[in-house]
């Protein structure tokens, strides 16, 4: 229902970019950090609004339609306490300086999206156990409120709910299994034991993925099993949930561990290793003449030129694939190739993330690769990067093809 959220690898962390989430509403920036609720809310609170509501005609019988008010009141209130729940994760964030990208109130709970990893695994666990622990705090202090004021009572009632609902929340995130916070404070422990990050990481999601198939299997059977007397829809409605539940953990699970893959791959990620050689030709050169030429000095790559032997543009894979081959030869280079424009030169030293970042900047298929003196080493191909990441997304070694 709730948990917190590393950036996904290479995602750019310019402030001046839109990170609003299709059709969500910007709420505020406590913290400095947007809020934001989500479209799915409105829909979270609609359910909410009519499972409480139908509740409370046996609870309070004299509120009659007013009783749907005060259900949607307390999904507002549930959902504020949530709030609360992720700003704790979002106040260790901000003072590890792990940076805080965004705070999503959505279907099912929250997700704070942490820009960064922590460098600890002690930091992982306090940043992981705050969220929890503020429900559990929640929980006790609507019990509190709840022994000042008469049970049967619209604030009775209230409190009730939300006390239930804040000790559920804790609870449920304390389940060791990632996606959920108590998942990132098993990868924490493990991780300490082990001192391998990516060990603590594999130990929380095959238990979060066991604990997504008990989700499915257990929760319907857990319902029916309860004294009340339960509706066809309403026990449809919990194999439903409980279907949705379990596919969040296990989907949230696997992208945790492709995150987690990534990571060990990016810091080994070199330019100058992934770079094709390339072969300079003049613009007016036939397709078919460069490829050969190109097949000649074995280079994976062409590179058109002016003049002066300045490049000027880079011949698109892509393009090239859709020329039939009896035709390369009265086709010109130019006529499958890119202007280098801004961004599309890249240096043969960066690494890491920040091929990554330097990409997304300028999205292209191709990239022409300099030296620090401005001459050519290469082209990087975006097919080259994109099988290099899925094969560590694969689990394969990084130079898999």
């Amino acid at each position: 229902m709730n948990d917190t959220e590393g950036r996904a690898p290479g995602k750019p962390e310019s402030p001046d970019r839109d990170d609003r989430p299709r059709g969500a509403i910007l709420m505020g920036r406590p913290f400095g950090v947007p809020v934001y609720v989500t479209p799915s809310w409105f829909l979270v609170a609609g359910l909410i609004t009519w499972l409480f509501g139908s509740r409370l005609a046996d609870v309070l019988p004299d509120l009659g339609g007013a009783r749907y008010l005060l259900a949607f009141s307390f999904a507002v209130a549930f959902y504020a306490s949530v709030l609360v729940h992720e700003l704790a994760h979002t106040v260790v964030g901000l003072r590890y300086e792990l940076g805080v990208r965004r705070v999503q109130l959505q279907f099912l709970g929250g997700i704070s999206e942490i820009e960064k990893e922590a460098e600890t695994p002690w930091r992982e666990f306090w940043l992981a156990f705050v969220g929890p622990l503020l429900s559990l705090l929640l929980g006790g202090g609507f019990w509190l409120g709840l022994r000042a004021v008469r049970p049967d009572t619209v604030p009775g009632v209230l409190l009730a709910g939300l006390m239930v609902a804040n000790l559920v929340v804790a609870a449920f995130n304390f389940l060791p299994g990632l996606p959920l916070d108590g998942g990132r404070m098993l990868r924490a422990l493990v991780w300490a034991l082990t001192g391998d990050p990516m060990k603590g990481t594999l130990a929380a999601v095959w238990t979060g993925r066991a604990l997504a198939v008990a989700v499915v299997l257990g929760l319907p059977i857990f319902s029916s099993s309860q004294d009340v007397e339960r509706s066809g829809a309403e026990a449809m409605l919990d194999g439903v949930l409980a279907a949705i539940l379990g596919f969040i953990i296990w989907q949230g699970a696997g992208s945790a561990l492709r995150n987690a893959r990534l990571k060990q791959v990016l810091p080994r990620l070199k330019v100058r290793e992934l770079a094709r050689r390339s072969i300079d030709v003049p613009a007016d050169t036939p397709l078919g003449e460069a490829m050969r030429r190109a097949r000649e000095a074995h280079a994976g790559a062409i590179v058109v030129v002016d003049g002066t032997g300045r490049p000027v543009a880079l011949v698109k894979e892509s393009a090239v694939t859709g020329i039939p081959e009896h035709r390369r030869p009265w086709v010109a280079v130019t006529a499958v190739s890119r202007d280098l424009e801004p961004g599309l030169t890249v240096p043969v030293d960066l690494a890491g993330e920040d091929i990554l970042d330097t990409l997304r900047r300028a999205p292209a298929t191709e990239y022409l690769v300099v030296r620090p003196d401005g001459t050519v080493y290469g082209v990087l191909s975006l097919t080259d990067l994109e099988r290099r990441l899925t094969a560590a997304l694969m689990g394969r070694p990084a130079g898999a093809n």
